[in-house]
């Protein structure tokens, strides 16, 4: 799962920062955080395990593996964020404007954590407000677009948001019988984590 997936399968303020930090350290540094930030690292791996076994995830990396091969799990994280920012089911426009600003905040309060290249990133998503903005085509085109520039061996022009747009609905599907699954998931795992804090 992409970043707006990742924050809302969080349950606390420091699990956010965790899921965040995950993509941007080592993993013999984890256990110098705090310990809730650790069970947003854990909560990460979670989902990402969860996500990658799951079959609605298989049968959707077959929208773009033609054209990525190996990178098309990354495009389906991105469009997964689409249609988790237009499920109204989860929350309403208002609730996901207040979920992005309060994930903002959340990561400004604890940037003495943060790794410089994550902060030079933080102030680009908060700018273009990335996480509310996964609604829209552009900003799902905006997504995909970095995913090709930073992959080493894709050619830019790869047209991988046509393919989005093009199987939107078979996508859309694919969310519909992943997600309440991955819900599930994330909250037994955050049961288990509350259990062990204890």
């Amino acid at each position: 799962m992409n970043y707006l997936a990742h924050s809302f399968l969080s349950f606390t303020d420091g699990q956010i920062v965790g899921q965040f930090l995950e993509d941007f350290i080592r993993n013999k540094d984890r256990y110098s955080f705090p310990k809730d930030i650790q069970d947003g690292i854990t909560m990460h791996r979670a989902v990402d395990t969860f996500t990658d076994s799951h079959p609605a995830i298989h049968e959707s990396k077959k929208v773009f593996s033609p054209l990525v091969r190996l990178y098309a799990g990354a495009f389906v994280d991105v469009a997964m964020d689409y249609f988790v920012a237009t499920d109204l089911s989860l929350n309403s426009l208002a609730e996901w404007k207040a979920h992005s600003l309060r994930v903002y905040r959340v990561l400004h309060e604890h940037e003495e954590w943060l790794p410089e290249n994550f902060k030079k990133m933080l102030a680009k998503m908060e700018q273009d407000d990335w996480l509310y903005n996964y609604r829209e085509d552009w900003g799902i085109k905006f997504s995909m677009r970095n995913v090709l520039n930073k992959a080493q061996y894709l050619n830019p022009d790869i047209p991988v948001f046509e393919a989005f747009l093009e199987n939107k609905p078979f996508l859309q599907e694919c969310y519909n019988h992943f997600f309440p699954d991955l819900l599930a998931h994330a909250k037994g795992i955050n049961s288990l984590i509350q259990v062990d804090n204890k």
